[in-house]
């Protein structure tokens, strides 16, 4: 590999200049080329060009720098340029990565960008307006640093926007399309797994370790759950009252537990139970003329023999019961018992009636 000297070699071109008419033609170097020294080009290069600490200058309008690949067959030869500003009259100025064989433009750097805009750091971590990234991704900047998701119609789906952002009120999801709406929101201070979702898909609201479908925990006070419609002026409250190991649904401010399960399994409620549907054993239907209902005799023999009341069921014991069920059968029963008494006060009425008569003397 030669080495040449810059003097000298410049010396022997400036002779090839003024005594060869081959001059004009372009300079083809055979070999290697070391310039222990600056180069500048381009059309408004000077004699005695100041390059200050710049090894390389291009200086021009419209300066560029081309990699024009000449590859063939399989191998890759994708031409690219390093662009420096727009070309026409009141263009953008900017530092640009141009994929030249389609024509665009992949990146760009914008004049007047603050410092640190884009930093990578050793360990290729990226830092955006901060030299100093801590994680991965580092964003950096005085007013709510956020990410856009853009979703646009060029691919035939509807266009959607979202961003994703945070500051000192709190860290959101916006939907800018519909109305800068912030569907989902933290506040700065919330508890560690305010909302954390396990593997299983099990969601825990003040819990790590969620064991149901959705888990609730709480160290202090009761756990409740608020049902507001926002026109209610008194929302509905479920809540466990860990002070007596309670269940209780009541509506707030007015001051009465709607609903009340004890850990014994007691129900308490101040006000009614009511079931739905009509009574699935006549009920009522046994005062009715043409309902025909079985003889005492009969009543007597079948409860006897069965051990139950024949509209209430069995109850074995130590198995559940349908309150509603056997609400209906208890109610049926009664009232054909009530029948049974109107019966026997008629058949009494009559024994009475005979016995005065036989009292009388003949």
């Amino acid at each position: 590999m030669k080495r040449y000297d810059l003097a000298a070699g410049t010396a022997a071109l400036a002779i090839a200049l003024a005594t060869s008419s081959a001059a004009r033609a372009d300079q083809v170097i055979p070999d290697d080329l070391i310039v222990q020294g600056s180069i500048c080009a381009g059309f408004d290069c000077v004699n005695n060009e100041s390059f200050g600490f710049a090894t390389i200058r291009l200086k021009e309008n419209n300066t560029r720098i081309e990699f024009d690949d000449t590859s063939v067959g399989a191998f890759p030869a994708n031409d690219w340029q390093i662009v420096a500003n727009d070309s026409a009259s009141g263009g953008a100025n900017f530092l640009g990565i141009l994929d030249f064989t389609s024509g665009q433009r992949i990146a760009t750097f914008t004049a007047g960008a603050p410092a640190n805009s884009v930093f990578v750091d050793s360990t290729g971590r990226v830092g955006f307006r901060t030299a100093t990234p801590v994680l991965d991704l580092h964003v950096t900047t005085s007013n709510t640093p956020a990410m856009r998701l853009e979703q646009t119609n060029a691919g035939g789906f509807t266009a959607q926007t979202w961003d994703v952002a945070g500051n000192e009120a709190n860290f959101f999801v916006r939907d800018v399309t519909t109305g800068s709406r912030l569907p989902f929101r933290i506040r700065p201070g919330a508890p560690t797994s305010s909302i954390d979702i396990a593997a299983t898909g099990n969601v825990g609201l003040g819990t790590g370790s969620p064991a149901d479908t959705l888990h609730i925990r709480r160290t202090t006070g009761p756990v409740a759950i608020r049902l507001d419609s926002g026109s209610q002026p008194n929302p509905v409250r479920l809540n466990f009252n860990t002070n007596t190991n309670e269940f209780r649904i009541t509506y707030d401010g007015l001051g009465i537990n709607q609903f009340r399960l004890t850990s014994a399994g007691n129900l308490i409620i101040p006000g009614s139970i009511t079931t739905s549907g009509s009574c699935s054993v006549g009920c009522d239907r046994v005062f009715e003329p043409d309902f025909e209902i079985p003889s005492i005799e009969e009543q007597k023999e079948f409860m006897f023999s069965q051990k139950y009341l024949p509209a209430v069921g069995s109850t074995p014991e130590g198995e559940p019961m349908d309150l509603t069920r056997k609400v209906e059968g208890i109610l049926h029963e009664l009232e054909k018992a009530h029948i049974y008494i109107s019966q026997l006060k008629s058949t009494q009425d009559q024994l009475t009636a005979e016995i005065e008569r036989l009292r009388k003397p003949q």
